[in-house]
């Protein structure tokens, strides 16, 4: 009798294969370039120097994300469909060094950061997959649950406008501006008793934006959110597992029609780019920016953690320690990657989760595929601008459906859990839920401590999984000593 196959290895035919790989870089593609845009930015690179990153960035996280869900010998790989992306946790520390050494220099120093933080990551991966034992149901429905609200965010930006840059919810008031720029010229005219502004003056936005939360904006993330929602009603079968990417494939469509789309970056892109490795010359390997890339791997680490045991509950593919240990070795490996091909720190991306819980589709072949696309959008610059085009409006609409997905499977872990009988795991949950938002509800809320615990502070779900595995130690106490989480299983 032939073996039967768990639905996360089976492989779909062709022509469910594509359009559901597609379907997952639509959703990551906005966060996936994002990195590269804002640090070569930061290091002050031309146009060219930023376009190549960002083709870099594409074929790296292509390969990275192939080695995660297809796996690579024993050592490499979770084996569930899972996406990999440069995490924003790590743009503060890079975006200092980029501050400190602009140009050439800088980016040789942070990738030589990447490689050196992600070899020891590496090492680190089997003493960190041995928590796993102080993850029960009570702590990784609470760690899925923080997971998703925190995603909320971003979907919720995408849907009235970022928080910075030209959506940002107030802009200077242009008298304001006119008044200053009047009075600075007034003072360096010759002979002028005027006093010059004081050295780094800024205007304060006080003015509401009209590109904010502006109601076309909405509109189309409402009409994107109502075709998936119509799509998973009313279909059946494989139409209604690709309901996303119909409704974004129906947003852009729309937002074509309306000229919403402007499409001046495929015009300049090029057809073809061949990304080699240390194309911006030999990394820098420093200490201290090492060991603070070492710092931020860790915390993205343990935010993997929280996300494989997500697809584990989405996709009943039970987690070893050996799997796990492979999958965190594989964010080592991505940082590693990430170095030798000009680009930056890789680990398990938390957007594309919530998309396993709302398709179904638990195939670990989707996303092999999809990194096969993410590294022909890195070769073909080309079509990678034509999915830039689309709007974040569009993704708005079924960000609010996947990100709330995987908050909605946290819940389902929860409600396994014996809340009746031991009101302990309620403080859990409220303690650790109110910890976790934090730096989404008050982002500046360290602004007093070093700048040194900024990596490991800014992330709410490192802090809310540390309260909530500190807190199920204290009121639901275990056997389990230091010796035997550091003796192999």
């Amino acid at each position: 009798m032939p073996e039967v196959k768990h639905p996360v290895d089976e492989i779909p035919a062709p022509a469910r294969l594509a359009p559901l790989a597609l379907q997952h870089v639509l959703v990551m593609y906005a966060g996936a370039i994002a990195v590269p845009l804002i640090l070569g930015r930061a290091l002050s690179f031309t146009p060219e120097q930023v376009a190549y990153l960002v083709s870099a960035d594409l074929f790296a996280c292509g390969i990275v994300s192939i080695i995660q869900s297809l796996g690579v010998t024993p050592l490499f790989g979770i084996r569930l469909p899972m996406m990999m992306g440069v995490s924003f946790t790590a743009v503060g520390p890079m975006v200092t060094i980029a501050a400190t050494h602009p140009g050439i220099e800088g980016a040789r120093i942070i990738f030589g950061s990447a490689i050196g933080a992600g070899i020891i990551a590496m090492l680190l991966a089997p003493l960190m997959a041995r928590i796993l034992r102080f993850f029960p149901p009570i702590v990784t429905g609470t760690i899925i649950l923080i997971i998703g609200i925190t995603l909320m965010r971003i979907g919720i930006n995408w849907v009235f406008g970022l928080p910075f840059g030209p959506t940002a919810p107030r802009v200077v008031d242009p008298q304001y501006s006119a008044w200053l720029k009047s009075v600075t010229d007034m003072a360096g005219a010759a002979g002028s008793t005027v006093p010059p502004a004081p050295p780094g003056l800024k205007l304060a936005p006080t003015m509401p934006n009209p590109l904010y939360a502006d109601s076309a904006r909405v509109a189309i993330s409402a009409f994107v959110l109502i075709v998936i929602l119509a799509t998973t009603r009313l279909a059946t079968g494989f139409i209604r597992n690709i309901a996303v990417l119909i409704g974004i494939v129906a947003g852009a469509i729309l937002t074509a029609l309306l000229g919403m789309m402007h499409f001046n970056y495929v015009a300049n892109a090029r057809w073809f780019d061949i990304v080699t490795p240390f194309y911006f010359g030999t990394p820098i390997f420093s200490v201290v920016p090492i060991a603070t890339l070492t710092l931020v791997i860790i915390v993205l680490m343990i935010e993997s953690i929280g996300l494989f045991l997500a697809l584990e509950d989405m996709t009943g593919k039970k987690i070893t320690q050996r799997s796990l240990t492979a999958g965190l070795r594989t964010d080592g490996l991505g940082a590693v990657i990430g170095g030798i091909f000009n680009t930056f720190p890789y680990s398990s991306f938390s957007q594309n989760v919530g998309l396993v819980g709302v398709t179904g589709v638990s195939s670990r072949f989707v996303c092999v595929a999809a990194g096969v696309i993410m590294l022909l959008f890195g070769l073909v610059p080309k079509i990678g601008a034509l999915v830039q085009a689309l709007p974040d409006a569009v993704l708005g609409g079924a960000g609010v459906v996947m990100f709330g997905m995987v908050a909605a499977a946290g819940v389902r872990v929860l409600s396994g859990v014996d809340f009746k009988t031991n009101r302990f795991n309620l403080y859990i949950v409220a303690v650790s839920v109110g910890i976790g938002l934090i730096p989404t509800v008050a982002p500046d809320f360290h602004i007093w401590m070093p700048h040194a615990l900024y990596p490991m502070i800014d992330s709410g779900i490192l802090l809310g999984s540390i309260s909530a595995v500190i807190l199920n130690v204290i009121f639901n106490p275990t056997k389990a000593t230091v010796g035997e989480v550091l003796r192999p299983a």
